[in-house]
C-alpha cells in the first residue's frame, strides 16, 4: 500500500543527503555566513561536532518576521526564479541547509539585523519549533546545533571518532579562511583556539597562518587572467611535492570544489617535472562567469561541472605552466634542508652573537657527520636483528624468540594477530624459495640507477631505487611487529610542523611511528620533534619519510586495520630511496646483502621489479650466435 510520509520522517531523509556528518553542517552555515557579508565568523565544536556545534558572525542577520520561515525547507533569499539557477553567484541557494540542520539536532539562532533595537532567539528542536522570542545579542547571527543526529541513530552510528570529524572540520575551516583572506576566522576545537586569520586580504599570510612551517618561501605566485576567466594562489616549485592529492585546495568563485577536470589540468602543466605518483602542492582559485558553470549537480554542491571545460582545462595548464617557467621556479639547493635540520639551534643562537653564527654551522654540521657514521656503525652488527633467517638447525617453529612473539601475539588480541598475518601476507611469506644473491657477482652499475651482475648462464640488472625501497619497506613493518625498536639518536633533533587537521589525530600516528622506530614529541604548537629514526635509515630519509606518512594518512585512516597501515607505508616509502647515487662496491654489496633478506625482494612496495634476468641464450641470439 502506497502511503504518505508525514513531515517529520520525510524532513529527515532529505536532511540525510545535505548533512551528513558534523563537517557536512559546518560548510552550510560557514557558507550562509559568508554569503550574509561577515567580517568575521567563529567556528567552535567540541568532540568533533558531535556534541555541539556553534558558528557565529558579524554578517546582515534575519529579521525577526523571517527567522522562521529562514527554517522552512527550500525557503531562501538568494533565488526567486528558475533563471536565476544559471547564474549562482552565492554559495547557497536551495533554501535547504537551516531546514536539514533544524530537523537532525538540538538548534537554537540568535539573530539581529543592524536596524533592529532587540535581536530574536529560537529554538527548534527534530524540525519543530519550541521557543521565539526577544534577545539581547550583536548585529549577525549565531547558529548552535546540539546532539546532532540524536533522532537519527542509525546516521549516528556511522559516524567517525571525535577526531576524525573534528580534522575534517578543521581541514574545512582552513580551507575557507585561504578562499577568503579578507574575512577574519577563527577555529576552536574543545575550548582550544587553534588559528585565527587577520583578515588583511593577505592570502600568503594566512598560508603561513595556517601552516605552521616555511611552506610559503617555497610556493610560486600563480595570477593570471584571459579568456573571461581569472586565477590566483600559490603553487609549489617542481622541487616540493607530496604522495597525495591533500596538498591541492581547489576553489571556483568561493565555492570549495572537487573536480578530475582541475586535478588533470595540474597533472598536465606539471608533465616531466614531477616523479610519477608525486603531486604537488596547489592552492588554486578559478573565477569564471557564474553562468558557464552548473553548481546545483550534487547535495552538498561540492561538484560542479563546467560548460566549456575544454578550454578551461586549458587556461588552468597554461597558467601553471607560465608561473612554473618563471626565475622564481628554479630551486635553492641550499635553502629548506639547512633550516629544517637547524631550526632548534636556529632559535638558540637568535639569543647568541650572530658573527659566530657561520663558523658554529660549520663545526656543528661536521660534528653532526662524524657521529652520524659512529651511529651507523655502531648499529650494523644489529640491523638485521630481526630480518635474519633462522641459525642453522632452528627452525621457526623451535625458535624459543618467535615463540614468544607468537604468546605475546595472543595476548595482545584477535587485532594484533589479524595485523601480523596481514603483513606476512603482503611481504610474500609462504611463496617459493629466495632466490640465492650469493650465487651472482657483481660487475658494476649503470646510468648510476642499475647494478650489473652475473652468475654462469645469466645477467641480471638491479634497480637500486626499488631494490632499497623494498628493503627500508620491509625494516620498518618488520620494526612494527617486533618488540624491541632498534634506534639511533639524532645529534640535533629535526622538527617538522603538521596541519591543524592532522594535529588533532596526532596520538594515532605518533603511536604508529613510534611502533616504526621513531621517537616523536610535541615541541611546539603543531610542531614536532624526532629524537630518534630507526637505526637503518639515513637522517634525511627519515624526515621524507615522517613527512610523505603524514601526507599519505588523512582524517578517515583507521591506524588500526593492518592494510590501511600497509598502503599508507607504501605511498610513504615512496622517497625513501635512493636517487641517482654512484654507489661504491661496499654499498653495492651491502645493499645486495640487504635485499636478499626480504621475504619479497622481487618487487618494491608499489610492484615494480626489483631486478631483471637475461640468460646467456638470450643475448647471444641477439647477437645472432645462436
Amino acid at each position: 500500500m502506497i502511503k504518505l510520509l508525514s513531515k517529520s520522517v520525510s524532513d529527515r531523509i532529505a536532511a540525510g543527503e545535505v548533512i551528513e556528518r558534523p563537517l557536512s553542517a559546518v560548510k552550510e552555515l560557514v557558507e550562509n555566513s559568508l554569503d550574509a557579508g561577515a567580517s568575521l565568523i567563529v567556528v567552535d565544536i567540541k568532540k568533533g561536532g558531535r556534541e555541539y556545534i556553534r558558528v557565529t558572525d558579524d554578517g546582515c542577520g534575519i529579521p525577526d518576521d523571517q527567522v522562521e520561515l529562514a527554517f522552512r525547507r527550500h525557503a531562501t533569499s538568494k533565488i526567486s526564479q528558475a533563471e536565476d539557477l544559471s547564474s549562482i553567484d552565492t554559495l547557497g541557494f536551495r533554501g535547504e541547509a537551516l531546514a536539514s540542520i533544524a530537523a537532525v539536532s538540538r538548534t537554537e539562532i540568535i539573530t539581529k539585523t543592524k536596524d533592529a533595537q532587540t535581536g530574536t532567539r529560537t529554538v527548534i528542536e527534530g524540525g519543530q519549533v519550541l521557543e521565539h522570542g526577544a534577545a539581547g545579542c550583536p548585529d549577525g547571527t549565531t547558529m548552535i546545533m546540539r546532539d546532532i543526529f540524536y533522532n537519527t541513530p542509525a546516521r549516528l552510528k556511522f559516524m567517525k571518532s571525535d577526531a576524525s570529524e573534528s580534522s575534517a572540520v578543521i581541514d574545512f575551516v582552513a580551507q575557507m579562511a585561504l578562499a577568503y583572506p579578507d574575512v577574519k576566522i577563527r577555529m576552536v576545537s574543545n575550548g582550544k583556539i587553534l588559528f585565527s586569520t587577520q583578515g588583511r586580504g593577505d592570502r600568503k599570510s594566512v598560508i603561513f597562518t595556517l601552516s605552521g612551517s616555511d611552506l610559503d618561501v617555497k610556493l610560486l605566485p600563480l595570477h593570471e587572467k584571459g579568456k573571461g576567466m581569472s586565477i590566483d594562489g600559490y603553487i609549489s616549485a617542481p622541487g616540493e611535492s607530496r604522495a597525495n592529492r591533500r596538498g591541492q585546495i581547489f576553489f571556483v568563485n568561493g565555492r570549495a570544489v572537487s573536480s578530475k577536470m582541475l586535478e588533470g589540468s595540474v597533472d598536465k602543466a606539471y608533465t616531466d617535472r614531477l616523479f610519477h605518483g608525486r603531486h604537488p602542492v596547489i592552492y588554486l582559485f578559478l573565477h569564471v562567469d557564474p553562468k558557464d558553470i552548473d553548481v546545483n549537480i550534487h547535495p552538498n554542491k561540492r561538484e560542479i561541472k563546467f560548460s566549456n571545460e575544454k578550454e578551461t582545462a586549458d587556461f588552468v595548464t597554461d597558467s601553471i605552466k607560465h608561473a612554473l617557467n618563471t626565475p622564481e621556479s628554479v630551486p635553492d639547493l641550499d635553502a629548506g634542508k639547512k633550516e629544517n635540520i637547524f631550526r632548534m639551534n636556529d632559535r638558540k643562537k637568535q639569543k647568541k652573537d650572530s658573527g659566530r653564527d657561520q663558523v658554529d654551522i660549520k663545526n656543528i654540521l661536521s660534528t653532526y657527520r662524524r657521529e652520524d657514521d659512529r651511529i651507523k656503525e655502531e648499529f650494523r652488527d644489529y640491523q638485521s636483528e630481526y630480518r635474519s633467517e633462522p641459525p642453522a638447525g632452528t627452525s621457526a617453529k623451535n625458535d624459543p624468540a618467535s615463540a614468544d612473539s607468537k604468546k605475546e601475539a595472543e595476548q595482545n588480541g584477535k587485532d594484533t594477530k589479524k595485523t601480523h598475518a596481514h603483513i606476512e601476507i603482503y611481504m610474500g611469506k609462504n611463496t617459493q624459495d629466495h632466490f640465492d644473491f650469493k650465487q651472482i657477482e657483481v660487475t658494476g652499475s649503470v646510468f648510476g640507477t642499475y647494478i650489473t651482475a652475473v652468475d654462469h648462464d645469466n645477467m641480471y640488472m638491479i634497480d637500486q631505487h626499488a631494490a632499497h625501497e623494498r628493503i627500508i619497506f620491509e625494516k620498518l613493518i618488520g620494526q612494527y611487529n617486533a618488540k624491541s625498536k632498534i634506534r639511533q639518536a639524532i645529534m640535533i633533533p629535526s622538527t617538522f610542523s603538521t596541519t591543524y587537521a592532522q594535529k588533532e589525530t596526532e596520538s594515532d600516528w605518533i603511536d604508529t611511528l613510534d611502533n616504526m622506530g621513531f621517537s616523536i614529541e610535541e615541541f611546539g604548537p603543531n610542531i614536532y620533534i624526532i629524537k630518534e629514526i630507526p637505526a637503518f635509515m639515513e637522517l634525511s630519509e627519515a624526515e621524507r619519510f615522517v613527512n610523505d606518512f603524514l601526507d599519505a594518512a588523512s582524517e578517515e585512516t583507521d591506524f588500526e586495520d593492518p592494510d590501511q597501515l600497509l598502503k599508507i607505508a607504501t605511498m610513504a616509502c615512496k622517497k625513501a630511496v635512493k636517487a641517482n647515487d654512484h654507489l661504491a662496491n661496499e654499498e653495492i654489496e651491502e645493499l645486495i646483502a640487504d635485499l636478499s633478506k626480504c621475504e619479497n625482494p622481487f618487487s618494491c612496495p608499489h610492484g615494480r621489479p626489483t631486478y631483471i634476468k637475461f640468460s646467456k641464450y638470450d643475448i647471444e641470439k641477439r647477437f645472432k650466435r645462436v
